[in-house]
């Protein structure tokens, strides 16, 4: 007989023998823990609006956007630039409850001032826009994701002694940004294709600035975020504009929310206000990619039921591995190392499957009805969602495995029960809801199997967007692909350690399993 063919019997053999009722109903259980969780959460939200809830703007690629800033804005055609001159940028920042009546001057890193050719002043139309910026020098940023460093690098703001040319130049779908210190030697910062940019848009100077976050300890773990309200004003001439209509006028919006706070009432408005010349912008709010720090929920929150799926799945494969020791200790055959083989292969393939059932489940049907109760969902990709349900799936395969690996090393459901939850479940369970501090949390999640469990995560960390980048909000610091890594070296490890302990196909003792 080959050791293909005796493998494949030990494997079938173990299948049949897992396929006993109570390990079938825990594996439907751990199942129906995901889905039910899931949907409960999703049902249980509703959005709350004093009158019709107002749509969250979506971009280009249908993904949920930032859209709020002050413009002074005419048509371009479809070939044509505009270059200014910035002169200075200056700010205003508001402290939050119990003392935002307290206001300062300055500017947060990601304030943004400069020119932007839009497709019209809609929320969440495609653009690309050339700025300087708080904290963060020159940046030429296009369709809310992207982001193109200038000069500057970390350098602050612009002065008034240190004036900034800058200059966008539209080709069809094309658009190029250049700067320069003394309008005459220009340097290229980017260029950004817009695709299906209509004949006529819309260009001109725009300043917005985002909120800033105050963060606050709450109980054991995980923080409140407390946004401060922000303000920018950018000051522009020299004005210079090719490709627009003769006789085109300027015109001044808002775009999204403006003027609501008692500062803009009462002291600086947001809009655009030309004198002798010279353009003063004015506006708060940002350009770029929502995330979960905007009240928008990423697909993951309806993973809830995942913490009690995964502690059945570690109990039924310690308790796979323990019944075996326990037939060999009432005289039975002794375990082997193909038989130890041929459970692991079972356990991870019926897990998977488990998995890969409850999350291809809850996700989209979460999703659903989260958005049929009006709360805004953060989209993700085709490719993205198939890598959160599968490698989810995978996390779980590992996990089991690893359980196994400690109830064949400790040969005792009493001893490796707890094992396993220590080592996968409690650190999953206390960075998830949470319980650490995000900085306790953040190592956690680096150096325990729970690492295994950023398969789930679709939120991304733009650099270009301030917001709180922990676990406590939902973020992973390890990429999906590393730390499906360090689960699948623990389990590894471990079940390397259970086989070598164990005698040879026939029976005979061999620690060497070459």
């Amino acid at each position: 007989m080959s050791s293909t063919h005796a493998a494949l019997r030990a494997v079938h053999r173990e299948w049949t023998a897992f396929r006993r009722p109570g390990r079938l109903i825990a594996m439907v259980a751990a199942t129906l823990a995901v889905v039910v969780l899931g949907l409960l959460y999703a049902s249980g939200n509703h959005a709350s609006c004093e009158g019709p809830c107002l749509a969250d703007p979506v971009g280009p690629d249908g993904a949920l956007v930032n859209d709020q800033f002050s413009v002074l804005h005419q048509e371009l055609g479809e070939h044509g630039s505009i270059t200014v001159r910035m002169t200075s940028m200056t700010g205003t920042i508001t402290y939050p409850p119990p003392h935002h009546d307290q206001i300062v001057p300055g500017l947060v890193p990601w304030a943004k001032a400069g020119i932007i050719i839009k497709d019209g002043v809609r929320r969440g139309s495609s653009y690309a826009a050339l700025m300087v910026t708080g904290g963060h020098g020159v940046r030429m940023q296009y369709d809310y994701r992207h982001d193109i460093a200038g000069s500057g690098g970390d350098g602050g703001a612009v002065s008034a002694r240190d004036p900034r040319w800058l200059r966008l130049t539209r080709s069809g779908d094309t658009v190029t940004g250049h700067e320069s210190a003394d309008g005459r030697r220009w340097t290229e910062v980017g260029t950004a294709r817009l695709p299906g940019l209509p004949e006529t848009v819309r260009v001109g100077l725009f300043a917005t600035s985002p909120g800033d976050l105050t963060l606050r300890r709450v109980g054991l773990g995980g923080a409140t975020e407390q946004v401060r309200w922000t303000q920018a004003a950018g000051v522009f001439d020299h004005v210079g504009l090719q490709g627009t209509a003769a006789g085109a006028r300027w015109r001044s919006d808002t775009v999204g929310e403006a003027n609501r706070t008692d500062w803009e009432k009462q002291v600086q408005p947001a809009g655009a206000v030309e004198r002798n010349g010279t353009v003063t912008v004015t506006g708060s709010g940002d350009i770029g990619p929502a995330g979960a720090e905007d009240g928008a929920r990423p697909v993951e929150r309806t993973l809830g039921g995942l913490a009690p799926a995964l502690l059945i799945v570690l109990v039924v494969a310690v308790r796979l591995a323990t019944t075996a020791y326990r037939r060999e200790a009432t005289g039975g055959t002794p375990v082997t190392r193909a038989e130890l083989a041929a459970k692991a292969v079972v356990v991870a393939a019926v897990t998977f499957v488990t998995g890969l059932l409850a999350v291809g489940i809850v996700i989209p049907a979460g999703a659903a009805i989260l958005k049929d109760n009006g709360i805004p969902v953060l989209g993700v990709s085709a490719a993205t969602g198939v890598r959160m349900v599968a490698g989810t799936a995978a996390a779980l395969a590992l996990a089991a495995v690893l359980a196994l690996a400690l109830g064949a090393l400790l040969r005792r459901a009493r001893a490796a029960i707890p094992v396993a939850v220590l080592a996968v479940a409690v650190p999953y369970v206390v960075t998830s809801f949470p319980l650490l501090p995000d900085d306790v949390a953040q190592w956690v999640l680096r150096v325990t199997p729970a690492a295994g469990f950023a398969t789930q995560q679709s939120l991304v960390a733009y650099p270009h967007v301030v917001a709180h980048y922990a676990p406590s909000i939902g973020y992973f610091p390890l990429p999906w692909w590393a730390g499906l890594a360090v689960l699948g070296a623990y389990a590894a490890l471990l079940l390397g350690l259970a086989l070598r302990r164990l005698p040879g196909p026939r029976g005979t003792w061999s620690p060497d399993p070459r």
